[in-house]
């Protein structure tokens, strides 16, 4: 997965699912439900892993700071920690 070949996802995944550890196998089995998006992650080289990352990190910020501040002590405290 690290190098992105896709031609080797199919022979993982039927690995996968025929093998004796059975966490493998489900894992390899919920990956079969969404096969076009996991094919898709593994050919495209664009993500939007970093700005998932940064969204549930405001979220955590504001979940921590609910009902404590108004909205410019949240804003102070996110980009800080940016």
């Amino acid at each position: 997965m690290r190098q992105r070949l896709s031609k080797q996802l199919d022979a993982w995944l039927n690995k996968a699912k025929n093998s004796s550890v059975s966490l493998l196998r489900s894992f390899a089995v919920s990956l079969e439900s969404d096969y076009n998006a996991v094919k898709a992650g593994v050919t495209m080289s664009v993500s939007n892993g970093p700005v998932e990352g940064h969204i549930n990190r405001l979220k955590m910020l504001k979940r921590q700071m609910y009902g404590r501040a108004k909205i410019d002590l949240l804003e102070r405290r996110f980009l800080l920690t940016m």
